[in-house]
């Protein structure tokens, strides 16, 4: 289908201005810069173009950028459609923008072959015409030993594999699985968390919710503690959840090495999933000082929020939401180009299993307002460079032609009003989870629609 953009503010990580996008056939054709807000502006330009009788879309001035390429997302397909289905799932991304989606493998069953990843594509893709890759575990069944289901994987069709929800727990087993994806150019993106010290970690945040569940404090909500709760409770909860977070942030900070030195040694692109402290965003740091071949994604909860005092230290999610210091190295670093992108790390759970202790939160429909809140309102960023955080940058490391407002480009677009103001209500999701950090509170900028060309 013939289609032309127009009356649109242009911006990608190289564009900030008003113009034209025309399409044919799911590509960008060309883009033009220059004032087209009538239709019949854009007329004119389709006769030189040579697209006379395309579909005219009025951007009504909004922001038009490449849809959104999320690293890190959990669609819970298959086995756990309570929590996400398909269905849900791509809706949500819709909603937020979001055109290219890698979906982790920690399903029931967890996807460890390449056909099962292909069915769940080929579903999606009938659905949807957003892009999605389903990575396939790095061992078999998230056993931490075989990795032979890396032989049967693709670059193409397969550009990365994980084991998240968890790291592999042996560094010669992880050594094996990168010096086979290094070969084959597949991209090994790690849940950065020493095994033994998130097993020492696990009794504390039992016992805070075990206190929390006595004392009628929900776990997926983050309101206030009400004023009936003794203080000496709040403080043991709060004590508990405290050193939990210590340790796991010991866990990312030596696991976050450990995975950049092996994916040297085996020339593997390493990409660090959910990076949260300011001691594994310096280990990258490094890393790519010396020629390490590294990525690096930063979740918008990780940006928005502090996670060392009431009531969002109860916001429990791995890697918990850390310190005023932890977050202030993650937003310069994605200021210094340290950070590569924003990866969502979309968790749905249902209420139940959040009041069990499940970690995570429903992310993709506030994705780009949080960081659009924090980044450009707050920070001072531009929106090319959100575009290129939350686009360029990721396609790039999936070796994607798409991201950008460029002729031979995928057409897929996010229409996103910069101005409007909106309160976070996780009623109004389209995903089944519905627990978030941040309902109620007010972010600057909204997706209003997507469009595919």
């Amino acid at each position: 289908m013939d289609a032309v953009i127009y009356n649109a503010r242009l911006v990608d990580a190289d564009i900030d201005s008003e113009g034209a996008v025309f399409c044919r056939d799911g590509i960008i054709c060309s883009v033009h810069m220059g004032s087209f807000r009538r239709r019949s502006d854009a007329e004119k330009l389709a006769t030189v173009v040579g697209i006379p009788r395309g579909n005219f879309i009025d951007a009504e001035g909004l922001a038009l950028m490449p849809s959104f390429v999320d690293m890190h997302a959990h669609f819970r397909y298959p086995g756990q459609t309570q929590k996400e289905d398909i269905d849900s799932a791509l809706a949500a991304a819709e909603n937020g923008g979001f055109g290219t989606l890698v979906l982790m493998p920690n399903t029931n069953p967890v996807v460890s072959s390449s056909s099962l990843a292909k069915s769940i594509m080929k579903e999606c893709s009938e659905k949807s015409r957003a892009t999605v890759f389903q990575t396939v575990s790095i061992t078999k069944d998230f056993g931490g030993t075989d990795t032979s289901a890396i032989d049967d994987l693709s670059r193409d069709e397969f550009p990365v594999i994980s084991e998240d929800g968890h790291d592999v727990a042996s560094a010669a087993v992880m050594l094996e699985a990168m010096e086979k994806a290094g070969k084959k150019g597949i991209v090994v993106a790690c849940h950065c968390e020493d095994v033994e010290l998130a097993k020492a970690a696990r009794p504390f945040r039992q016992a805070a919710l075990r206190l929390m569940a006595d004392n009628g404090i929900p776990a997926g909500i983050f309101d206030e503690i009400p004023g009936s709760v003794p203080e000496s409770v709040v403080s043991e909860i709060d004590g508990n959840l405290s050193r939990a977070n210590s340790l796991l942030a010991l866990a990312e900070d030596a696991a976050t090495e450990r995975n950049l030195e092996i994916g040297a040694l085996a020339h593997c692109h390493v990409h660090i999933c959910h990076c949260s402290t300011k001691t594994s965003m310096d280990a990258v740091r490094n890393a790519k000082a010396r020629g390490i071949d590294c990525s690096v994604e930063v979740t918008p909860h990780h940006l928005s929020l502090v996670g060392t005092e009431e009531p969002n230290i109860r916001a429990l999610v791995n890697p918990p939401l850390r310190s005023v210091e932890d977050r202030r190295a993650l937003i310069e670093a994605l200021r210094d180009g340290t950070a590569d992108c924003i990866g969502t790390d979309h968790a749905p759970h249902t209420m139940e299993d959040k009041a069990a202790g499940s970690p995570g939160f429903t992310g993709l429909e506030t994705a780009f307002a949080a960081c659009h809140t924090v980044l450009c309102a707050e920070e001072g960023f531009s929106l090319s460079r959100l575009s290129e955080l939350m686009s360029a940058n990721p396609a790039a490391i999936l070796g994607l032609k798409s991201g950008r407002l460029r002729p031979g480009f995928a057409a897929s677009f996010s229409l996103v009003d910069t101005r409007e103001e909106w309160i976070v209500r996780a009623a109004e999701f389209k995903s089944k989870g519905k627990s978030t950090p941040l309902e109620g509170k007010k972010l600057v900028g909204r997706v209003k629609r997507m469009i595919y060309c």
